[in-house]
């Protein structure tokens, strides 16, 4: 098998991911911005997949691949991660690093991970983004001082839920759209990263979260922010 061909097209794949994190990223964005860049590198991902043949992709290998926020205010991107890991066909859990750091895993293909990875580094920055306009707000200021930590968890909390639950719309978008290749690439990813966790032979469990206390009207504000945008899939190039 000729490996080359794939190989420049996933260098390709991440040199357009490395151009839209300068533009988002790095400098700050909002998140109909984030929500843009995640359907053009969904359409960059899809491009590649379907690049490759279905040998190509059982013998492919997987990685890992793992995210840790780089700033002190944690953003609850527990409650998105799945969405993301699912959104680019691979696998996630959450574990600590051995100074005690909370970290999240992605697993799966090369190309996937590298983008599941993008997509947190993007969302925990535009969450941040938009906490900070929210702070400026006079509903924000309504809130007394001792309530604003509780406000500021209830909106990034409304926010990530919603960022989710409309990436797990467009992934299901996309796999529609996908299926009318012929081709059910989500089926033969999915045994070939299931096959390869098994072999793994990794401990695994699901964690209930604690309910958790919220200030209604900071969430519904970050619910808002998160689900302002309708995102239309296959749009002009933006890299």
């Amino acid at each position: 098998m000729n490996e080359t061909p794939d190989l420049a097209e996933l260098g390709k794949l991440k040199t357009r991911i490395e151009a839209l994190r300068a533009k988002t990223t790095d400098n700050g964005c909002t998140e109909a911005e984030a929500l843009s860049a995640a359907a053009k590198v969904a359409e960059l991902l899809d491009r590649y997949d379907l690049s490759l043949t279905d040998v190509e992709i059982r013998e492919a290998l997987c990685e890992r691949r793992t995210y840790v926020t780089r700033h002190n205010k944690r953003i609850p991107l527990g409650d998105c991660v799945g969405a993301i890991a699912n959104f680019c066909d691979c696998r996630v859990w959450r574990e600590k690093s051995p100074t005690g750091e909370v970290r999240y895993v992605f697993f799966g293909l090369s190309a996937d991970i590298e983008v599941a990875h993008y997509l947190a580094d993007l969302i925990d920055g535009a969450v941040r983004f938009e906490l900070g306009r929210f702070k400026a707000t006079a509903d924000y200021q309504r809130f007394r001082h001792k309530e604003r930590h509780l406000a500021n968890a209830s909106f990034t909390l409304g926010m990530v839920t919603s960022i989710a639950d409309k990436l797990t719309a467009m992934k299901a978008g996309r796999d529609q759209a996908n299926g009318h290749a012929g081709r059910d690439l989500v089926v033969i990813k999915s045994a070939v990263v299931e096959a390869e966790l098994d072999r793994l032979d990794l401990k695994l469990r699901i964690v209930q979260r604690p309910a958790r206390r919220v200030a209604p009207e900071a969430y519904d504000a970050g619910g808002a922010a998160g689900s302002s945008l309708a995102i239309n899939l296959g749009g002009p190039e933006t890299a």
